[in-house]
């Protein structure tokens, strides 16, 4: 039963994972698009779905990957994330560099471009939260409400960039994943309790 559990967990992750990436795929407006501002955006589809792989490993919620392993793997997605990112506004940066300098400067007119670099520099600052831990010897309770705090205003600010733009992703799909993304950040957070002085066992 453990198994059938497991493999039912497994199944409907990776159709959550892989729908929106291959609707995106099969978008009419990629025939406009030069390889490189294709990459880019591809490069932000997979940092969308990576997003709704890190609280269901940091809750302990993937068979196989509780406790220490599933830590280990969130570190690797979260360093996975942040070269998602990177690819994307490098990508940007290669195909437009004044529209890309806009979008740091919060000088772009588009709404959804603010959201992306809040949630991009929240992104870089949990990655550098999570290598300078030891070093700074922050204490484990504000490390955690520093780090979960900053995951969800990458959270929060990815969905609603990736809900504004009207590009490859598709609608349907995109929603139900954004959804999903959500749902799962807000159930990691209710099951870990990081904001009520006691955590959650693993």
């Amino acid at each position: 039963m453990r198994r059938v559990r497991a493999a039912l967990i497994w199944a409907a992750l990776s159709i959550a994972l892989a729908v929106p990436i291959a609707a995106a795929a099969m978008s009419p407006l990629l025939a406009w698009r030069d390889p490189v501002y294709i990459t880019a955006g591809f490069a932000g589809i997979v940092a969308m779905a990576l997003l709704l792989v890190q609280p269901l490993l940091a809750a302990g919620y993937l068979p196989g990957l509780a406790a220490l392993r599933g830590r280990r793997v969130h570190r690797w997605i979260g360093a996975m994330l942040v070269a998602a990112v990177v690819i994307h506004v490098a990508g940007l940066w290669i195909t437009s560099p004044p529209d890309v300098v806009d979008v740091l400067l919060f000088r772009s007119p588009t709404p959804f471009s603010a959201w992306g670099v809040i949630a991009m520099w929240a992104l870089f600052a949990t990655a550098l939260l999570a290598g300078l831990r030891r070093r700074v010897r922050l204490r484990w309770r504000t490390w955690r409400v520093a780090h979960t705090s900053l995951a969800l205003v990458i959270v929060l600010g990815s969905v609603v960039h990736a809900l504004l733009i009207e590009g490859t992703m598709e609608t349907l799909s995109k929603a139900v994943l954004c959804g999903l993304v959500l749902a799962a950040t807000v159930k990691a957070l209710a099951h870990l309790r990081v904001w009520s002085g006691r955590a959650a066992s693993r």
